[in-house]
């Protein structure tokens, strides 16, 4: 028994052993399933996420990227802009609330159907541009900028869906065309771009808006030297005028001539800034700072000053006007010609081209430029306004221009340099730069340049006030507002050739002359006779307009009337 003991262990220990490898089997298998499914769910969580990625990645790239791929709206609602306002605080421009229409084209269903809905309140919507917005498949086009409370409230009741509204600004100007040149316009976007609303931005408005601190009730108006009821005035009388006179354009300033302030401008045709449809027309161009134009005897204030100034002549001295000057190939004669001898005072009234071309002979080429240069009209006008154009002269004067420039031709500068000029040779003989921002008379002195001696000053005034009274000023008179002032008849440049049947006409007015506070400078570019039978010279149109000016306007500037003298010239004398 013993001796099989040993067996039977054996036996039992084999018979141990395939119990004890099948564990070890199983646990092996447990373990190798375990570690599969675990691999499974790894690489199905790996998928998800990847999936998941793409898809935040694909939202944050569309996220980023413009809807309309052709530069198209932004999703800000419109900057603010600060009210522009008159010198007594009414509003010139102001910003308003509208809706303008969007679409989202993968929610447009029937891009046909949409569009023939949407005409129904919009006609002059384009078809085929539409079209193809509401099928390019981005995320936001627009359709329509800036409607009115009844389209989108039409537009609501078609029911289409994908289209919706956004809130933006757009500017609105109470005064419609009445200050339309010098307040200027704003895009689609509510930025300036010309006249006060573009000096407005290039003076860091765009930057703030840029910066998003153009918070509305952050902005204060901006207030100019504009009175708009004198604007209303003059805006009104340049368009009457240019009807009555059947000119192609006319045109008027005010100006304050101790301070430089602009008080009133206007140049017709011109555009309602409400609706600027025709603004880019060729015909709509402020002709009073942006216009070039041969100024004629206007000029001659010029060069009687520039002869009185240089001590070289004086209201005694005479010039022989009995015969017409020949230089060249041209010959200079007079409208109305006297045939003798002329005092300066003659020459002025009867304005004589050949007593001007005489007065310049008498100063010289070098002292005539230099005379024209130091008045600033030659020189581009510094002024708020970006509307301004850069006077034209020869590059080399001779004495053939500067005999033609005597008379005011051969050289062209705008009709606001002209008034410019003009009131240095009325304010005591200081040149102030034009603007369109109040300004005080101290600060206008801090800026102010001499530029003629007060002698001549004073014999600028007589002669202004004389020609009101014996002289081409006739027309321009207004009982109790002592006048004065000079014609300016200039034939215009027609291919090349001076026209005979074409003239731009203009008259410089001063008043009241016993101490002018104010320049009135009107144009008409080629008047007509207003009947048949009557002349077209710039007494018979530019002056009534500046007479008619400063009939309505005179006392809203503060002007007092006095009827004690039946003109002006009494109340002017010269020692």
């Amino acid at each position: 028994m013993i001796s099989r003991l040993p067996r039977i262990g054996d036996l039992l220990r084999r018979r141990k052993k395939p119990a004890e490898d099948g564990s070890i089997i199983v646990d092996a298998a447990r373990k190798a399933t375990g570690g599969k499914a675990r691999t499974r769910i790894v690489m199905t969580m790996a998928v998800f996420f990847t999936i998941y990625s793409t898809i935040a990645g694909r939202l944050v790239y569309l996220g980023l990227q413009n809807p309309d791929n052709s530069g198209g709206p932004q999703s800000r609602v419109t900057a603010s802009r600060p009210d522009i306002v008159d010198r007594n605080g009414e509003v010139l421009a102001t910003d308003i609330k509208t809706a303008s229409l969007f679409a989202e084209p993968r929610r447009i269903v029937d891009a046909d159907e949409a569009i023939e809905k949407l005409s129904t309140v919009l006609p002059e919507i384009d078809y085929e541009q539409t079209y193809h917005k509401l099928k390019s498949g981005t995320g936001f086009v627009w359709l329509q900028r800036q409607l009115t409370p009844k389209q989108q409230a039409d537009i609501m009741a078609l029911g289409i869906p994908g289209l919706g509204f956004r809130t933006e600004k757009r500017r609105f100007y109470p005064s419609g065309e009445t200050s339309s040149y010098i307040v200027g316009l704003t895009n689609i976007d509510n930025q300036g771009i010309s006249g006060m609303e573009k000096y407005i931005d290039d003076q860091g408005l765009t930057d703030l808006q840029a910066s998003g601190l153009a918070v509305a009730r952050d902005l204060k108006p901006v207030k100019l030297s504009i009175d708009l009821r004198v604007q209303h005035i003059v805006r009104d009388e340049v368009a009457t005028g240019m009807e009555r006179f059947h000119a192609i354009a006319a045109g008027a300033v005010v100006l304050n001539v101790k301070t430089g302030e602009v008080l009133a401008m206007a140049s017709v045709p011109d555009f309602d800034p409400n609706n600027p449809y025709n603004a880019q027309d060729k015909d709509r161009l402020n002709r009073m700072s942006a216009g070039l134009y041969e100024m004629g005897s206007t000029f001659k204030s010029f060069t009687t000053a520039m002869a009185l100034d240089s001590g070289k002549v004086t209201l005694e001295s005479r010039f022989d006007a009995s015969r017409p000057i020949r230089i060249g190939r041209q010959t200079i004669h007079d409208f109305h010609a006297k045939g003798r001898v002329l005092s300066v005072p003659e020459v002025f009234i009867y304005s004589s081209n050949i007593g001007s071309a005489r007065e310049a002979e008498a100063v010289g080429i070098e002292g005539h430029r230099e005379f024209l240069h130091r008045l600033g009209v030659l020189e581009k006008m510094q002024t708020e306004l970006p509307e301004v154009a850069r006077p034209t002269e020869p590059k080399v004067w001779k004495q053939v221009n500067s005999i033609t420039i005597a008379f005011g031709h051969g050289v062209s500068t705008t009709p606001l340099q002209t008034a410019v000029g003009c009131a240095a040779l009325m304010n005591g003989g200081f040149l102030i730069q034009p603007t369109f921002l109040p300004r005080t008379a101290e600060q206008a002195m801090a800026v102010a340049k001499k530029v003629v001696k007060e002698k001549t000053v004073e014999g600028m005034r007589y002669l202004y006030a004389l020609n009101a009274e014996k002289g081409s000023g006739k027309n321009a008179r207004v009982p109790g507002f002592r006048v004065g002032g000079k014609t300016g008849t200039a034939e215009k440049v027609v291919n090349g050739r001076y026209s005979k049947d074409k003239n731009f006409n203009a008259f410089v007015a001063a008043f009241p002359m016993d101490d002018p506070q104010y320049i009135v400078l009107t144009i008409a570019d080629e008047p007509k006779p207003e009947k048949p039978g009557m002349g077209a010279t710039a007494a018979s149109n530019a002056g009534v307009m500046a007479a008619n000016i400063i009939r309505r306007a005179a006392s809203m500037l503060g002007v007092k009337p006095d009827f004690s003298h039946e003109n002006g010239a009494t109340l002017v004398s010269y020692q």
